[in-house]
């Protein structure tokens, strides 16, 4: 049984030194390597691709004064790239197989392309092309790794992936960059806060008289700045008017960063808004069960603070006028008065905050968008829906 073992393993043994001396003792010869946009000649490629190939200690490695010699300055092999000629410069060195490939630069990535060919039977029997960034001084590793799997043999994965050439994400799925701009028409509602007060209150009273719904018109400038079959960032700007059918002049303009999610052409926009508001200082007094919401000015509230504290018989004689001795009327402190809407006030900027959510209906080259939204500041908030309609009329490629 000890004896079985032992020949076992000394024909196992002799059958690995056979194979692993048949497979060393292959010769090869590296021919010319072609080369487009590398600052290499096909000559220095084929050195640095001779110089790895001996590395990889599976063959004789033909040099290149060897082949120099034993061409004797054949000049039929001068840009021998192709099988028929390759096999031909095999037989004229004597060698079993022949390399060669190609170094190029296409775009912003350099193909490394090698091919392995048997001499004697005039076939392909290995080939191998792998797309690598374009960093030429790193060329050595690139045929390192493009040769090692070409055989079968392990590489750097860290080597290989710092190396590789990564696809630039596309720009604007399949069409480039599209321009959605067009008209938008909507009504909004002034729901929240003093802006709903403001709209009802009665002209006498610094207010707009009027129904707190009222219909926008305006235009959305779009620019698409990132975009992919699933995913689009743009920059909108929007000016609008509102309240015109009311007899009112309410100018906005927004400007808005949204995304596009999915074929459905969701959306999702945020950012301010700009327009003009008149304000006065003063005291606004919120509605309640004794009024519909009430506002003095300044001097209105002096005088209304003044009737109040005359009219109490503790501080004034209700029959001469004349205040009470030790009684002295305080006037209003500063700090009660604060900036509300006013239709006759100051005119000044105003600005808000808009966030809106929609959808974009496609049918051909017609395109429909329709969104909700809510604008606010610290006056109250509208809440709105607008549709609008634009075509696509101008598309340019990605790289412009």
């Amino acid at each position: 049984m000890k004896h079985s073992k032992a020949l076992i393993k000394f024909f196992f043994g002799l059958f690995f030194i056979f194979h692993f001396t048949a497979a060393y003792s292959q010769s090869i010869a590296v021919g010319d390597i072609y080369t487009k946009g590398v600052e290499m000649t096909p000559s220095i490629a084929a050195k640095l691709t001779r110089i790895e190939l001996v590395k990889l200690e599976k063959y004789v490695v033909l040099d290149e004064f060897d082949m120099r010699s034993a061409m004797n300055g054949d000049s039929s092999f001068v840009d021998c790239y192709g099988k028929e000629c390759l096999v031909r410069l095999g037989n004229k060195l004597e060698v079993d197989k022949i390399l060669s490939g190609s170094f190029e630069v296409v775009g912003k990535k350099i193909v490394v392309t090698l091919k392995l060919i048997d001499v004697q039977s005039g076939t392909l029997k290995m080939t191998n092309s792998i797309e690598f960034a374009d960093q030429s001084s790193e060329l050595s590793r690139m045929v390192e790794i493009t040769l090692r799997e070409m055989h079968s043999m392990p590489v750097n994965i860290e080597t290989k992936k710092r190396l590789g050439f990564e696809e630039e994400i596309i720009t604007a799925a399949n069409i480039g960059r599209i321009n959605n701009s067009g008209p938008r028409f909507g009504v909004s509602a002034a729901a929240l806060g003093e802006m709903n007060k403001f709209f009802q209150r009665k002209t006498y009273n610094g207010g707009l008289d009027i129904y707190p719904i009222v219909s926008n018109i305006g235009y959305q400038f779009e620019v698409q700045y990132i975009g992919t079959e699933n995913f689009s960032a743009l920059f909108e700007v929007i000016p609008n008017i509102g309240g015109m059918e009311q007899g009112q002049f309410i100018p906005s303009i927004s400007f808005l960063n949204g995304f596009r999610v999915g074929q459905q052409g969701w959306e999702l926009a945020f950012g301010p808004a700009f327009g003009l508001r008149k304000v006065k200082s003063g005291v606004y007094l919120y509605p309640n069960s004794e009024h519909d919401g009430e506002f003095y000015d300044e001097q209105e509230w002096f005088n209304k603070e003044y009737e109040t504290w005359s009219a109490n018989p503790e501080n004034v004689d209700q029959t001469t006028g004349q205040w009470l001795p030790g009684r002295t009327f305080e006037a209003p402190s500063e700090d009660e008065f604060s900036n509300h809407l006013h239709k006759n006030g100051i005119t000044e900027f105003n600005a808000s905050w808009v966030m809106g959510i929609g959808r974009t209906f496609r049918k051909g080259a017609l395109n429909v968008p329709f969104n909700i939204y809510y604008s606010g500041n610290k006056y109250g908030g509208m809440i709105g829906a607008s549709v609008g309609f634009n075509v696509v009329r101008s598309k340019t490629k990605i790289n412009q």
